[in-house]
């Protein structure tokens, strides 16, 4: 039987008010009312429901508009439960631990902030994942802070900044390449074109984390001692620990697939596991990689440092993805976001507004839909020919779905990376984003350049 096509007629100002609402709502139940974003996104998706079928949207097609864009996200819920796979495997191998107490011999009080900031950079250019980033090496650090007794929302923002720094400027991240083939730019002209924001950016909040650094800290050195010195009780922490880390690194420089690269990181962690930690037997590794490490060592700071991981524990970010992704269907099936863009590019008359605008509608769509890649992909599509009609190179765009894109949705509590950031580190997004310095700057940098014009590549006239 052939399915019927169904035709919205949507005003732009019926899009935007229904955006405002929705915005508007899950922001003030999230931040205000303190409720887990669940709830609230459930809540818009009936009311989008609702305002489809006073459209006389079928019920059967709002339903497909959300199970399709749902499945789209299956990629993301894999990677998710091989990440919570990693994360408990690392814990039982030692290489958790051992980037722990590694972090515990460099960490100097007045320095702290800045130096969570720039390892995470590096680590996270040399993987190209923020996300892998966060749940390794982030969870270390924010383990170390707590030991400190420093501010937990000032580490998360460092380590979101870092790993969004390392993920934006590394040729392995996928955003990166997605953004540099979606508009059609070479992979390295879009990565230098991107330091002229992204090193101003760095400096910037490397800087303002030299100044948060608390240099009472040196007074908590005798506690650093305590916990290395209960680390290394445990007899987790040893060069081979960090095999697991080696590898995923060298897989990651060798663009294998992210499924192939954790699987490989997780069987190793396991294996090195079971063979060194005598503690742990075949049954009980594969419980852990269910249901988390749990450690038992009687020093509680370390047993709350340990005691994460497994797939259960992505059991909450999973729901959220497939509950944001669900609303972005009904978004696209109701031609709420397709209206928007489309009266956006309406109103562009010159260059600078012409920018403006693509990165505007990259955050939008971060905060509308809670996905960096469709906000990559979108946009990019939405703009592309309008630039190079205005004599723009396609370089200028790419640069701007980055930093109105990729390093924008750690900051929306809704979004793919806002959940798993907040799941990962036990810190609430709305928490570390004052702090997140770098991906605040990033598209606050892009739009005074946009405005002003520095930096921006034209074509030559033919």
């Amino acid at each position: 039987m052939q399915q019927k096509h169904i035709d919205i007629h949507l005003r732009p100002i019926e899009a935007l008010f229904i955006s405002i609402i929705l915005i508007g709502g899950m922001s003030t139940a999230i931040i205000y009312y303190e409720m887990i974003p669940h709830i609230p996104i459930m809540v818009a998706l009936m009311l989008l429901i609702a305002y489809g079928l006073m459209k006389k949207v079928p019920a059967k097609e709002l339903e497909n508009g959300m199970v399709d864009e749902a499945k789209s996200g299956l990629g993301a819920v894999l990677i998710f439960f091989f990440i919570g796979m990693l994360i408990s495997s690392w814990m039982m191998s030692g290489t958790i631990p051992t980037f722990v107490y590694g972090a515990l011999q460099v960490v100097t009080g007045e320095f702290f902030f800045a130096i969570v900031f720039t390892v995470t950079a590096v680590i996270g250019m040399s993987i190209g994942s923020s996300l892998t980033t966060v749940a390794t090496l982030g969870v270390a650090f924010i383990s170390v802070s707590t030991a400190l007794d420093l501010s937990l929302p000032i580490t998360a923002g460092a380590i979101v900044s870092g790993a969004f720094f390392g993920d934006k400027m590394s040729p392995l991240s996928d955003t990166t390449n997605l953004a540099s083939t979606v508009v059609n730019v070479d992979l390295f002209d879009h990565i230098r074109n991107m330091s002229w924001t992204t090193v101003p950016a760095f400096i910037i909040s490397f800087i303002i984390f030299v100044f948060l650094s608390p240099t009472e800290a040196i007074a908590h050195f005798e506690k650093i001692t305590l916990l290395k010195e209960g680390l290394l009780e445990l007899n987790i922490v040893h060069w081979y620990s960090l095999i697991p880390f080696v590898i995923l690194a060298l897989l990651a420089i060798l663009r294998v697939s992210a499924i192939i690269t954790l699987s490989t990181g997780i069987i190793s962690a396991t294996i090195i596991g079971l063979i060194f930690n005598q503690s742990v037997t075949f049954k009980e590794a594969l419980s852990i990689l269910y249901f988390g490490y749990e450690s038992t060592s009687g020093i509680e700071e370390i047993d709350a440092l340990l005691s994460r991981g497994g797939m259960e524990s992505m059991m909450f970010s999973i729901s959220l993805v497939l509950l944001a992704l669900s609303m972005g269907g009904l978004l696209f099936k109701l031609t709420i976001l397709p209206v928007l863009l489309s009266s956006m590019k309406r109103l562009l008359i010159n260059a600078p507004s012409l920018m403006c605008s693509a990165a505007a509608s990259a955050i939008g769509i971060n905060f509308l839909i809670g996905e960096q890649y469709l906000s990559i992909l979108l946009t990019g599509n939405a703009f592309r020919e309008h630039f190079k009609k205005a004599g723009l190179e396609a370089k200028n765009l790419s640069r701007i779905l980055e930093d109105s894109g990729t390093v924008v949705n750690p900051l929306v509590p809704w979004s793919v990376c806002g959940i798993f950031i907040t799941n990962i580190l036990g810190v609430a997004t709305v928490d570390y984003l004052p702090f997140a310095f770098f991906c605040l700057l990033s598209p606050i940098l892009t739009l005074v350049f946009s405005i002003t014009g520095l930096t921006i590549s034209r074509k030559a006239a033919s």
